[in-house]
């Protein structure tokens, strides 16, 4: 059976994305898993604050029993909910966690609704975007889930043989009877010759897909291919962090607010492996 982690702190905005996944779930008849992390408070030399967490453990359980039980009724109790509660590092507990459950993605808003959750969960939003093997989406403020009709691919065809994790991006697809368009955006006056090989290298990849490909320019690359996903009305954008230079730099401090805290749509990160860390059918 599929799982859907939803990383949440509480925030209405984390709130909104456990509401996309159970859509989601229902769709493509996953279970839902809610997750919350409390971190330690950090000790100051010899300074240590006061911190009672079974009282804390004990009301996190309580807010996320309670959450459940709304969530089910969202489900219409076709979609089966758990709640676990850590005490840990964010990204080293849902680490461990994807490897237990093997999730089909792990789903979380892209930001807080306060200074400090913007802060604090948009990082750990970007991190795990970054870094995490397991599929991630992150949710934007109101955004819901509206069935995925288009989804699109965010590529710069650096290298004519570059693989991408294809096996997942033509499931999800599948699972959603979706279009696919692959996006691709040079600064005007620039010229690849490579990205001929390389998009039809990536046609072959994705072939099971039929994608469509769209080709932009501009001096804001990012710019053009949100603009883009705004006018055609994209559903879900996947980025490939680390695999491609021009989207890697998606991930870069001077991108990461535009592409990860401000993507108009649910952002979905994909990494490429050669042994797929998703195994299921």
């Amino acid at each position: 059976m599929n799982t859907l982690i939803v990383a949440t702190d509480f925030s209405t905005t984390s709130r909104n994305a456990a509401n996309y996944a159970m859509d989601m779930a229902m769709v493509i008849q996953a279970d839902v898993l809610l997750l919350h992390v409390y971190q330690l408070p950090a000790s100051y030399g010899e300074m240590t604050l006061p911190v009672d967490v079974g009282n804390w453990e004990q009301e996190a359980e309580d807010l996320l029993d309670a959450w459940k039980k709304e969530l089910i009724q969202r489900g219409r109790g076709v979609v089966t909910v758990d709640a676990t509660v850590k005490i840990g590092g964010f990204y080293i507990e849902l680490e461990n966690l994807c490897e237990k459950v093997n999730p089909y993605a792990v789903i979380m808003g892209s930001k807080g609704t306060s200074a400090a959750e913007r802060f604090l969960f948009g990082s750990h939003a970007i991190f795990t975007m970054k870094h995490l093997p397991w599929p991630a989406i992150t949710v934007p403020p109101g955004a819901s889930f509206n069935y995925i009709k288009k989804i699109g691919l965010a590529c710069d065809f650096g290298e004519p043989d570059t693989e991408v994790p294809a096996k997942e991006i033509n499931k999800l697809v599948k699972n959603f009877d979706a279009e696919l368009h692959v996006l691709n955006a040079e600064k005007t006056g620039h010229y690849d010759p490579q990205a001929v090989l390389a998009s039809g290298h990536l046609r072959t990849q994705l072939k099971d897909s039929q994608p469509q490909f769209h080709f932009m320019a501009g001096n804001n690359p990012d710019s053009e291919v949100l603009d883009f996903v705004r006018k055609n009305g994209i559903d879900l954008l996947i980025v490939l962090p680390g695999h491609h230079n021009w989207v890697d730099a998606i991930f870069h401090k001077s991108h990461t607010k535009q592409w990860v805290l401000q993507s108009p749509v649910p952002l979905m990160s994909l990494h490429y492996h050669e042994q797929p860390v998703t195994t299921h059918n």
